[in-house]
């Protein structure tokens, strides 16, 4: 029994440890909410009853992260920790039952908050004025986007009433008219639209370019007021504090004395949801009385007083036509419902992923049956069961071809992934693929680039591979279908300034298995050129710090292959960046060999920028102040890493300093 237990706890910790991943990182989630609660629930009833059972990187153990490493990590003063929640009425109950057990004789008034499908982040305001906006991040610590968030309107920059410091926390979302308006923007370019707001509002926050955050109108409520001394009684009266200041606080709350007002509350906003103009996925339950959640208290996770009511998922039922084959940009081979199209969570659904063939064999899904249909996160359609009551007599088992759909090479299943490939890389749809992913915007960004074009040039034999889009002339894309020569010749002037992008750029734009575009910049800041770095050998690149031995593996193996050498020699004689800037003739850099961090608000540089220009002049840009930092450049509101940096005796300076040190003063 206890290796059953162990088993399943071990298979739970790794599916809950994906779902974060992709829900956290990727911002791709492949469950709904409810899903993903449902399995943690399983877990912590699991670990519960076996103590010794509980594996350190179970996801019980921490709050979800958000982190990606890009900017400055900020310790928060207080923990933001997440809530317990719930999709069960019986569970509101017992919440209200152990309150009452553990306050005795005590009235117990809460207040119900709509939970505004946003991403969550504390601001600091220090004599009035915003210092500095962080993302909750692991609940510990989060990241400081200070910049990007002085692109949001509805955040004050100046309170307008004195506070000598305090912290506001709230919920950054998207309303559904200004995402509709960015993906009809995303639409016409021919760019891969976002998936919902909630996750396009969560990557706006991470853009560099606090000019791109501010075209993206992000909105702000408030819904927390911390301050040296509590100045309320209840959080009701700190709400309305709040709006005082100057914050947008959600009007949709209601003090409630019972379990039924809750319920009452829940079920409206359930049923009228779709009039709001922004998403919410349930409620959010308070006690309203400071000094009885004070008494409560929080547990490592999350507080004691508190709890998200949640709505469950929307589901539909629909007939399954047939399944095809989709074919991705690494070969892998998914199986795709094709449904009768039908209207789910405010979107015609007409098509969605079966992951892979087990999958369909566990929930043992046909051609020609009725599903039951959600949206995994609120955002990918997603096969829940089959209703078999309804299977008809003729539904068709689907079997997986010994040979890819689209160019007939064999496919074999990659056990480690539990995935089944086309090992034909010269397969037309991972040609797409690849060149979709070589010219999307976090890789090449090559404007005037969209599928279609794609598909007309993979289609029409104009192109095998990326090298060869730097052989394209205006004649032939200008009698392509759409074409003309103007927008011919944006093309290619798209594809010259491509050729400017920096070396990780082009490193993470070729599409090696396992290298996102982080670890694209460590190899090119590692190996400093591409051939510095086809010269390593696999054990030399997981040398490096953060590189495990699956990408060192990968990373060697593409770079010794005939095909891929040849593309990189394509993409060397067309001009494109193959070596950091450390690696030009010009000599070393004024910050050679130095480790520099840069903080506070500059006004000429991003973050971003900034440490690239760090890096251009010969330095290593890092984010924490210690005795082997050699220089801080300190902007505006620079605060504990400038403190640290004084104890520690190291050298500093100011904006107009550092551009004078790197030469562009």
């Amino acid at each position: 029994m206890s290796d059953q237990v162990k088993h399943r706890i071990a298979r739970l910790v790794g599916e809950l440890n994906e779902h974060s991943y992709r829900y956290y990182v990727l911002g791709a989630p492949a469950v709904s909410d409810e899903e993903f609660d449902r399995l943690m629930g399983e877990l912590e009833e699991l670990e519960s009853g076996h103590p010794d059972l509980v594996p350190p990187d179970s996801p019980t153990r921490r709050v979800g992260s958000d982190l990606s490493g890009t900017f400055p990590a900020v310790r928060h003063d207080v923990p933001m920790l997440s809530l317990d929640n719930t999709y069960s009425e019986a569970d509101l109950i017992e919440f209200d039952a152990r309150l009452r057990r553990e306050l005795p004789g005590e009235d117990l008034v809460y207040l119900a908050e709509l939970k505004v499908d946003g991403v969550a982040l504390s601001l600091t305001y220090e004599n009035g004025l915003l210092v500095r906006g962080v993302t909750r991040g692991d609940g510990l610590q989060g990241e400081e986007i200070t910049p990007n968030v002085r692109t949001i309107r509805s955040i004050p920059l100046r309170l307008r009433e004195p506070v000598e410091r305090c912290e506001v926390r709230g919920e950054v979302y998207l309303t559904r008219e200004n995402f509709e308006a960015i993906n009809r923007e995303r639409e016409e370019r021919e760019e891969p639209l976002f998936a919902n707001p909630r996750n396009t509002a969560a990557g706006s926050l991470k853009i560099q370019d606090p000019r791109l955050v501010a075209d993206r109108n992000l909105s702000f409520f408030a819904h927390g007021l911390l301050t040296a001394e509590p100045q309320h009684d209840r959080h009701s009266e700190s709400l309305d504090r709040l709006e005082k200041l100057g914050f947008s606080v959600n009007s949709e709350r209601r003090c409630c004395n019972s379990t039924d007002d809750i319920v009452a509350y829940w079920r409206m906003w359930d049923g009228d949801r779709e009039s709001l103009s922004y998403d919410i996925d349930g409620i959010v339950v308070k006690l309203d009385a400071l000094a009885q959640q004070a008494r409560l208290g929080a547990t490592a996770k999350s507080p004691r007083w508190a709890f998200a009511f949640k709505f469950s998922a929307e589901r539909v039922r629909t007939r399954l036509s047939k399944i095809s084959l989709q074919v991705g940009r690494t070969g892998v081979v998914t199986p795709v419902a094709e449904l009768e199209p039908v209207l789910l969570a405010g979107s015609t659904v007409s098509r969605a992923t079966l992951h892979n063939a087990e999958e369909l064999e566990r929930k043992d899904i046909r051609q020609g049956d009725t599903v039951v249909l959600e949206k995994g996160g609120d955002v990918i359609p997603k096969v829940v069961s089959v209703v078999e009551s309804e299977r008809p007599a003729d539904a068709r088992t689907f079997d997986f071809p010994e040979t890819c759909p689209v160019c007939d090479a064999n496919l074999v299943k990659d056990e480690s992934e539990v995935a089944i490939r086309c090992v034909n890389s010269g397969c037309a749809a991972q040609l797409k693929g690849r060149i979709r992913h070589f010219a999307s915007r976090t890789a090449m960004d090559i404007e005037g680039l969209g599928h279609a074009l794609v598909d007309q040039f993979v289609e029409k034999e104009l192109i095998r591979d990326a090298g060869d889009l730097y052989s394209l002339d205006v004649e032939k894309v200008a009698e392509l279908e759409r074409m003309a020569e103007t927008s011919a010749r944006n093309l290619m002037n798209g594809l010259e300034r491509s050729k400017a992008r920096p070396f990780h750029n082009v490193l993470f734009a070729l599409g090696i298995r396992h290298v996102g575009a982080t670890v694209a910049r460590t190899l090119a800041d590692h190996f400093g050129s591409i051939d510095r770095l086809r010269e390593a050998s696999a054990e030399e690149i997981e040398a490096i710090h953060e590189i495990g031995g699956a990408i060192a593996e990968s990373v060697h193996a593409f770079l010794k292959d005939e095909n891929n050498a040849a593309v990189i020699d394509k993409l060397k004689k067309a001009g494109l960046t193959l070596k950091g800037e450390k690696q030009s003739d010009a000599g070393p850099g004024p910050l050679d060999g130095k480790t520099v961090v840069v903080t506070g608000s500059l006004t000429r540089w991003g973050r971003q920028q900034a440490q690239d220009a760090v890096r251009a002049a010969g330095g290593k840009p890092t984010s924490s102040v210690s005795k082997k930092t050699d220089l801080v450049v300190a902007g505006e509101n620079a605060g504990s890493k400038l403190e640290k940096a004084r104890e520690l005796e190291i050298e500093i300076l100011d904006e107009d300093g550092f551009a004078r040190l790197i030469g562009v003063a």
